[in-house]
């Protein structure tokens, strides 16, 4: 499940995080910079390693594991992490935590049921990514989940009233574009693939996760605006939700197989690497995302579909034709024009206009001027998400 904090207005820095606020001026700027690359690096390692882990444990010979149990693995762990971090916050007092906990989540009861739609979808989306992942290959996942930016734009004007600029417009519409030919080639046979995937599940799976991630993690910032729950507590709740639905999807979907062969039937130790990694992959990208603006984050999202066509065809021998790349290559530069900020192009237009005019110079703030706005926060692309997963990107994903 995404992990709150991810492309979401609810982050927070975690237990221990580095402020920028408290370094000496000299280091300050050096210090922030290398945040940022560490943020990078996690947020497009946890991208293409969850979809590579999964679609490695997916599409091993041998007994298949049970996604429902891995669902709800991956929750019980995020939620027993989540309270082992709050009671590491309330310095190992378990009556002070216990207290805690009482008012947040029963007092406080009405913000605790608020999390219950957006768990639930997130559990929905959770398996359906199994699915999604288990009949298209990485790299073709990885570029057609990108459509969660889309939905999440549209949910954003409908839910929220945002308004998007015509670059943004513009990049969705690319964005569709490049993954509508990315399917056309894997309809067209894109290369051998096997017998057992079914490329139209798998399609129809990862469109319904898009459009579950678009609408949770919109509702979720709609309902949630202005409450002072920590990631932690919010990720707890998330969690205790998520295990309670997660069973009842478990019971209802492969209820009778999983009484019959065992709760880990299938589990290997590629099994509980993503198991782990949708657990605390989403925890830690809460984090690091807290250093990562809008442009990082999108230029880590290139870089994770880079990954994954790479990884894909030394793992799993995928065939990379050129209606393909042209498809990613659509898909890459929409997700980097779609995180530009609006007076970006502006900015860049009125320097161009300035240097073919005078020569090159530097560009100065006029006097009196307050300086250009930082990149917003609220965007509507939370999502992300990944597990893109699920953290909120979630809330933006798991």
């Amino acid at each position: 499940m995404a992990a709150v904090g991810v492309g979401g207005s609810t982050a927070a820095a975690g237990p221990g995080a580095v402020s920028a606020g408290t370094l000496e001026p000299g280091t300050t700027s050096a210090a922030h910079r290398r945040l940022k690359y560490i943020s990078l690096a996690v947020l497009v390692v946890q991208n293409a390693s969850l979809i590579l882990s999964i679609r490695y444990a997916r599409t091993l010979p041998g007994d298949r594991f049970f996604a429902t149990t891995a669902v709800v693995m991956a929750e019980v762990l995020k939620g027993f992490t989540c309270l082992l971090l709050l009671f590491a916050q309330k310095r190992g007092n378990v009556k002070h935590l216990v207290l805690f906990l009482h008012e947040a989540v029963l007092v406080q009861y009405v913000d605790t049921l608020k999390l219950a739609v957006p768990s639930l979808i997130y559990t929905l989306q959770n398996n359906l990514q199994y699915v999604a992942i288990s009949n298209l290959p990485a790299a073709t996942f990885q570029v057609t989940y990108q459509l969660k930016i889309l939905t999440t734009a549209l949910f954003s004007v409908l839910m929220l009233n945002r308004s998007l600029s015509r670059l943004q417009w513009a990049s969705l519409l690319l964005l569709f574009t490049g993954v509508a030919i990315v399917q056309a080639q894997q309809a067209g046979g894109g290369g051998p693939r096997p017998l057992d995937q079914n490329p139209g599940a798998g399609l129809a799976a990862v469109v319904a996760s898009c459009l579950s991630s678009g609408f949770a993690g919109v509702y979720f910032e709609k309902i949630l605006k202005g409450s002072s729950g920590s990631v932690w507590l919010r990720n707890l709740q998330l969690g205790l939700f998520g295990t309670a639905l997660g069973l009842v999807g478990l019971w209802w979907a492969e209820g009778t197989a999983v009484a019959r062969r065992g709760f880990f039937f299938g589990y290997t130790p590629a099994v509980w690497g993503v198991v782990l990694n949708q657990a605390f992959g989403g925890l830690l990208v809460a984090v690091v995302v807290k250093y990562a603006d809008n442009i990082l984050k999108g230029f880590a999202t290139s870089l994770s579909i880079v990954l994954s066509t790479v990884a894909s065809i030394r793992l799993f021998g995928f065939h990379l034709d050129p209606l393909f790349a042209l498809g990613a290559g659509l898909v890459i530069g929409a997700v980097y024009l779609y995180s530009l900020p609006r007076g970006a192009v502006k900015a860049i237009a009125s320097t161009s206009a300035s240097a073919s005019a005078s020569g090159p110079c530097i560009h100065q703030q006029p006097p009196g001027q307050p300086p250009p706005p930082q990149l917003s926060s609220h965007r509507g692309d939370l999502i992300t998400e990944p597990f893109l997963p699920k953290l909120l990107t979630k809330v933006k994903g798991s």
